[in-house]
């Protein structure tokens, strides 16, 4: 019963893993698509080092939906 349970658990872990990476690489690439597209003027570096606060918000905003993406998938 013990080995069929750990099995089960890593088997689990890592369709969720897998899971994570997939919904991460489509979420990479869709900002990627989106800061190409659309942002293509606004330099997000050179706006952080003026001390530009609104893109600050912006480039925090994309590390918490990276958090938020690997959070749901290794939550399983």
């Amino acid at each position: 019963m013990q080995l069929e349970f750990i099995t089960a658990t890593f088997f689990n872990f890592g369709i969720n893993l897998l899971y994570t990476l997939i919904a991460l690489f489509i979420g990479i690439a869709a900002l990627v698509t989106i800061d190409k597209k659309l942002l293509r003027t606004v330099d997000i570096e050179g706006e952080l080092k003026n001390g530009n606060i609104a893109v600050s918000i912006f480039a925090s905003t994309i590390l918490i939906f990276v958090a938020i993406i690997i959070s749901f998938g290794l939550k399983g």
